[in-house]
């Protein structure tokens, strides 16, 4: 029988092994050649990323649409440079928020409201205002019929008014006329901004000494990263208004003197907003100026500035396009005094189901309650917020 030969790699002597798998490598540095060139290619791609305005990305796109949105939300915001009207803009307005506040005896709150017609709370607003004669001045904007007084204090206090429109730059066009002309009048230190449903929370001691004593001006502001807060971001707003700084907010403001003047001062971010928030102009994005435009003027130009709550209080606990409105039978000792209270307030995003984002109200660094004025009040609350008047405007005194 034939023995069966066993091989071993030491009986291969000198021929040459050849195994399955193996491979001939570069040598190591060919490797290290081309590594060196990769990751200098991929260093300057993001460089020149980073350096160049994100909304200008025309090689990008050639390559790869997705791949470039994702670059752009990684990077961290470009180096851009400012353009000379923006420029202008900043120094101006830089120049009138460095300007110190001047209060004297005389100086004033200036009362603006923004009404279709008549006033329904004319009564209750005559007995706030009585024996502070001196210290308020009133102005009225009424967009489609003239308003029947029943306070000599609102007797020719109308300005020259124009349509407005909900959710239209109309609305903000409004809030400029009622400021400018409340600007003429250099002892308004203040200038509150209110509907014909809103009603005063507390006794005008309270408010003025609130106001004429804060170092901020109240005005809403906050961030909401759903389709209603920044999914209203217009492109055509780039690059002066990046989507990083769309704010959102309640109209309702209270404001010291430079920030009323840095409002009318404003053209540049104001044109914006009136050439390119409104509903349907970009993708069907339902843009509402009035809600946007302030919050985000003074988010990217004062941010230290504002509160980022309004101490106008509303009721938008049923989460629908419009909050509560009050009636007669909501009008109780409890409810007023659940609404002088309170001194945490709550911010409802259009994430989900409604994020929502607390804060506290602070008064220079005082927690204090949040709100001097309520609104949505249905014109038949009148006789009952008369009635109590008295009680929940006196029940808490001021204490600096």
């Amino acid at each position: 029988m034939k023995a069966v030969k066993r091989w071993s790699i030491g009986n291969l002597g000198d021929i040459p092994v050849s195994f399955p798998g193996a491979r001939h490598r570069a040598p190591p540095a060919r490797r290290r050649v081309w590594i060196i060139m990769v990751l200098s290619l991929i260093t300057m791609f993001f460089i020149t990323a980073y350096m160049y305005p994100h909304h200008s990305k025309r090689a990008c796109y050639m390559i790869s649409s997705r791949g470039c949105k994702a670059l752009a939300d990684w990077l961290p915001p470009s180096l851009r440079e400012y353009s000379d009207d923006e420029i202008a803009a900043r120094v101006v307005i830089r120049e009138i928020l460095s300007s110190p506040p001047v209060i004297r005896k005389n100086s004033k709150i200036a009362f603006m409201f923004l009404t279709p017609g008549t006033l329904p709370f004319e009564r209750l607003w005559d007995r706030f205002f009585q024996g502070h004669e001196g210290k308020f001045s009133v102005y009225i904007h009424a967009s489609k019929e003239t308003p029947v007084h029943y306070s000599r204090y609102f007797v020719n206090r109308e300005i020259r008014s124009d349509e407005v429109v909900w959710g239209r730059i109309s609305m903000v066009d409004a809030e400029r006329r009622l400021l400018a002309n409340a600007l003429r009048d250099t002892s308004n230190q203040q200038f509150v901004l209110l509907s014909d449903s809103c009603v005063p929370l507390r006794s005008f001691e309270y408010i003025y000494n609130y106001l004429m004593h804060s170092n901020l001006s109240y005005v809403d502001c906050f961030d909401d990263p759903g389709q209603h807060g920044a999914g209203r971001h217009m492109n055509h707003m780039l690059p002066e208004i990046p989507k990083k700084d769309f704010r959102k907010g309640a109209q309702w403001f209270t404001m010291k003197r430079q920030h009323a003047v840095a409002t009318m001062a404003d053209s540049l971010y104001y044109s914006k907003f009136r050439d390119y928030c409104g509903p349907g102009i970009e993708n069907n994005k339902n843009c509402i100026a009035d809600e946007h435009y302030l919050p985000t003027f003074f988010h990217m130009l004062d941010p230290g500035g504002i509160s980022n709550w309004t101490v106008t209080q509303v009721d938008w606990s049923e989460r629908k396009w419009h909050p509560k409105t009050y009636m007669p039978e909501d009008i109780t000792p409890d409810l007023l005094n659940n609404l002088t209270s309170t001194d945490t307030l709550v911010h409802v995003t259009s994430v989900g189901m409604g994020e929502e984002i607390w804060m506290p109200c602070m008064w220079n660094g005082i927690k204090r309650p949040c709100y001097l004025f309520g609104r949505k009040f249905h014109p038949d609350t009148l006789d009952k917020l008369l009635d109590l008047f008295s009680n929940y405007t006196t029940s808490v005194t001021w204490n600096l």
